[in-house]
């Protein structure tokens, strides 16, 4: 067995969650927010405002485009990193070249070239938007197969997820203070759309920054099982879901990621438009959240040690229910607004730190036992086909989102937005469903029967 982790490494494992979620946190809060601008943001539209069919609007097709191109290339790059035999190691290599061109991406993918509402712009966020999730799936794929790798048992794992759940937090929490930012500009006298431009380049060098720095302290020959598959592409994602728990864990995860896609992209809308808030409240109400959710990051570790991780799961499944359902009365309740706001943040923390650190345990766990159990390690597969389902979950939510918030062009639909929480609720049951059928002690029974064998 390979040297266990030190402290130190693993906060430096963290910092690449900082970065990566900090640049995904600015396209997922702010794109629909740029490109379907409500009155009240003060953006002028720069793509067709349109609909075809009733449901599908021009950033929703986009969107779509860019997160069906990336999880197709998740369980590609997923296998050219299991394959790998890069002297730096499998995933490291993969970060490295990454890290770059993911900062100037998410940039460019607000960066307009002609003035007004233009089919020239919708064509360049398409190609920039595709290459932005290129980047983030060369990242992040590699990442998070090294949290099975660099963690050797259950508990380290669990360790390791708990800190990249925090750095998560901060990272998104970071990437919600550009309406803060970006308004600094404007009172210089920049337009909006040039001062969203200025503020996101700020974040985006940030993110950079932290990008890199597992990719210089980690040695990934040092303390990780780096044994290259010759498993094909095709080949590797049949023996994944010949995994019967994989299977239903994965499918309950992708239901989870259509609600809270939808849930987090609307945020922004329930502030300005159901609460009548200034858009800078988001990133107020988003340092509330993470703050909130830390609180709750130690009991959940020690709570999922001792009575498992599905039943946690299960809990935060129904918790986001009842957000969701407070959440389709904001604005409505007789209460301050501001009041509602916090109430929404406060019970909505519990869940999104559960989520934000036991799915990618559960994943590893079955990783772990399925590489004991053939010999054959495609962690990177693994955690490539859940970030797959994930991102189908988030195309999926997109296009409902988009179609909602297009009922009336200018994107100020009430009735549209309030709807964003009932689909949010529908999926969330679905995925409570599922999740039920997971048998947890099957595979910690397994990983441990074959380590006390060893």
């Amino acid at each position: 067995m390979k040297e266990k982790l030190p402290l130190s490494k693993q906060i430096a494992y963290s910092m690449g969650q900082f970065g990566w979620s900090l640049l995904a946190g600015i396209v997922s809060s702010f794109l629909v927010f740029y490109y379907i601008p409500t009155t009240e943001s003060g953006i002028k539209p720069s793509i067709p405002q349109v609909t075809y069919l009733g449901i599908f609007t021009i950033i929703g097709l986009i969107t779509m485009v860019g997160r069906l191109f990336d999880a197709v290339t998740d369980p590609w790059i997923a296998t050219l990193s299991d394959r790998s035999k890069s002297k730096r190691g499998r995933r490291i290599s993969f970060m490295r070249r990454a890290s770059i061109p993911f900062a100037i991406f998410t940039v460019l993918v607000f960066c307009n070239p002609i003035k007004g509402e233009s089919t020239i712009n919708a064509v360049i966020l398409t190609v920039t938007l595709i290459l932005f999730y290129l980047f983030l799936t060369m990242y992040v794929t590699p990442y998070f197969a090294l949290l099975s790798e660099l963690g050797h048992t259950s508990e380290e794992r669990l360790n390791l997820s708990t800190y990249i759940s925090i750095t998560w937090f901060l990272g998104f929490a970071v990437s919600s203070q550009a309406p803060m930012l970006w308004n600094i500009f404007v009172d210089m006298g920049y337009s909006k759309e040039v001062s969203i431009r200025i503020a996101l380049s700020i974040l985006a060098v940030i993110g950079l920054i932290f990008l890199l720095i597992p990719v210089i302290a980690i040695d990934e020959k040092r303390y990780c099982e780096s044994v290259p598959s010759e498993l094909k592409m095709i080949d590797s994602i049949k023996a994944t879901f010949q995994n019967k728990e994989f299977r239903i864990f994965v499918m309950s995860d992708l239901v989870y990621w259509i609600a809270i896609t939808l849930f987090q992209s609307s945020l922004l809308f329930y502030i300005t438009v159901l609460l009548d808030k200034p858009e800078q409240m988001y990133g107020i109400l988003f340092i509330l959240l993470g703050v909130g959710s830390f609180i709750f990051y130690v009991p959940i570790n020690f709570i999922a040690k001792k009575f498992g991780k599905k039943k946690l799961l299960a809990f935060a499944f129904a918790m986001f229910i009842a957000v969701y359902v407070f959440g389709f009365f904001l604005g409505k309740l007789p209460i301050s607004t501001t009041i509602q706001a916090y109430i929404l943040v406060i019970i909505g923390s519990i869940p999104i730190a559960i989520f934000g650190i036991l799915p990618n345990v559960v994943v590893a766990d079955i990783a772990e036992y399925e590489a004991q159990r053939t010999g054959v390690r495609r962690e990177g597969m693994f955690f490539g086909t859940r970030t797959f389902m994930s991102k189908i979950g988030q195309m999926i939510s997109m296009l409902l989102l988009s179609a909602l918030l297009l009922v009336k062009r200018n994107g100020s639909n009430e009735l549209g937005i309030r709807l964003t929480t009932v689909f949010a609720a529908i999926f969330c049951i679905g995925g409570l469903i599922l999740l039920l059928m997971y048998n947890e002690d099957k595979i910690l029974n397994g990983i441990n029967n074959n380590n006390k064998n060893h």
